[in-house]
């Protein structure tokens, strides 16, 4: 476990009544100024876009924007129209909302946790999902994405709420030592506890064993209909939680000082996180690397800005997603590689060189 060392955040601005500093809203980053940041934001959702427009086209089956047009617009149930509205269609939006949770999320939790390494998986989320869709798999003989992907998200959240009151107790209350610490031993029980399970059942969960490397293969429409309410109410708490986020950064007494009630921006936070990466993690499995590598390149370009990093991640997370989608369907045609592998070949390395950097700087 790295040690847990907050982001270092913008200096202390001017100084308001009562003695107290204002953290400055701005930041060092490649993108220097509002102008500059949301111009390249503006260039970083058109990449998206034709990201986006790229994942429906290629495939096995190379298409056209035509084809794709044609399939809306004068359906005829041919292989090329059920192509398109059954499995590229559904699997690209998939990737746009898995992917903008994922990011989103994995900022939340190294902004609230201050650990600079963290991801989802640092509440148990990923753990708690896999867990319940393993019991509603094995024990429930729940076969199907729309059956599983309920218990996925509560087990998704009954784990991070564990963590959550494991590292509240004490004094001291929730801090990110004790989050993090908590976080590990859930996950470390949780894991034993799956591993059991599909040890002792093996023939029968071929579908959890696909599911669990994280794929957008057959996302499902109506699976994705069903998480979009929680994901939407996660993008918007994440949303109101940009500026008390800000005030973490600066340290817990800093953020007291400035009238921060850190009990409630780590509650919110935790509770964003169950909803994005829980519902993502339900839809996709355990997708890794985004959460940790997207917040990272974000501040890297924009600062450590909150306001600025999370709609940034909000977007380079499905740009990255997609992106490893579309080199898995190719680089070993006529198979697939799935997009947790594609991203842990690309994110591994990145956790490496990170984990050196820290260690360098000391930190």
């Amino acid at each position: 476990m790295a040690h847990h060392v907050a982001e270092r955040p913008a200096s202390p601005g001017p100084a308001v009544p009562g003695g107290r500093t204002r953290p400055r809203a701005g930041g060092t980053g490649l993108l220097s100024g509002p102008g500059a940041r949301g111009t390249g934001l503006a260039a970083a959702v058109a990449v998206l876009v034709a990201l986006a427009l790229a994942s429906v086209l290629i495939g096995y089956q190379t298409l056209s924007a035509a084809d794709v047009y044609a399939a809306y617009a004068a359906f005829t149930g041919s292989d090329t129209d059920l192509v398109v509205r059954h499995l590229r269609v559904p699997r690209t939006l998939a990737g746009l909302a898995v992917g903008a949770a994922l990011g989103v999320s994995g900022v939340l939790v190294q902004g609230v946790t201050r650990n600079p390494l963290g991801d989802p998986g640092i509440l148990g989320i990923n753990a708690g999902a896999a867990l319940a869709a393993v019991v509603a798999i094995s024990v429930l003989g729940v076969s199907t994405l729309l059956g599983y992907v309920g218990f996925a998200f509560l087990g998704a959240a009954v784990a991070a709420c564990a963590v959550y009151a494991v590292g509240s107790l004490g004094p001291d209350g929730a801090g990110p030592v004790r989050l993090a610490l908590a976080g590990a031993a859930i996950t470390a029980l949780l894991g034993s506890l799956t591993s059991a399970i599909v040890l002792r059942d093996r023939a029968s969960l071929d579908e959890y064993r696909f599911w669990i490397v994280g794929s957008l293969a057959g996302a499902d429409t109506s699976a994705l209909l069903q998480a979009l309410p929680f994901l939407g109410a996660g993008l918007l708490l994440a949303a109101a939680l940009a500026r008390p986020l800000n005030a973490v950064a600066l340290g817990d007494e800093l953020a007291r000082s400035l009238g921060t009630r850190l009990w409630l921006v780590r509650g919110a936070s935790a509770l964003a996180v169950v909803l994005l990466a829980g519902a993502a993690t339900a839809a996709a499995g355990p997708i890794g690397f985004v959460g940790v590598a997207v917040p990272h390149i974000a501040r890297a370009l924009v600062g450590p800005d909150y306001r600025w990093v999370l709609p940034w991640s909000a977007v380079l997370a499905p740009a990255l997603l997609l992106a490893a989608d579309i080199v898995g369907r190719v680089v070993v045609r006529p198979e697939e590689l799935q997009v947790g592998i594609v991203t842990a070949f690309v994110g591994a390395p990145f956790f490496i060189l990170l984990v050196r950097r820290r260690r360098t700087a000391g930190l």
